[in-house]
């Protein structure tokens, strides 16, 4: 058994195109031999937001604190802690925080693309 626990202090700032005020840390993943999935915590502050990105890969999050706004496809939502959310591969999609505290989620996602080659940030 891998054990590993949540801790924001211990995120890394995500700088790509797109992101603001985002940090993420890999819980489980390829480092830690995971032969499929990776399991990654974010922390989103307050009007912060990851990049509005699509890609060939699925999502599955689970948002542990905060709230905000989940958009797929043009249609947004609003979502908060205790929300379970599955999203759609090749669909653009985009998470923010509207909220006043950091908005944490953990997000699930295969190692590899269904087109083949390792999945960013896995």
């Amino acid at each position: 058994m891998i054990r590993t626990r949540l801790s924001p202090e211990e995120t890394t700032p995500i700088s790509i195109d797109g992101v603001k005020d985002v940090s993420m840390r890999i819980l489980l993943g390829g480092e830690h031999g995971m032969p499929n999935f990776s399991m990654r915590h974010f922390v989103v502050a307050p009007g912060g937001h990851t990049p509005r990105h699509a890609h060939d890969y699925e999502h599955q999050v689970i948002v542990l604190g905060g709230c905000g706004e989940a958009e797929q496809d043009g249609v947004t939502s609003a979502i908060q802690s205790g929300d379970v959310l599955y999203v759609s591969p090749d669909l653009t999609h985009q998470f923010r925080n509207t909220g006043d505290e950091p908005m944490q989620f953990v997000c699930l996602v295969p190692r590899t693309r269904n087109n083949g080659g390792e999945v960013p940030g896995s």
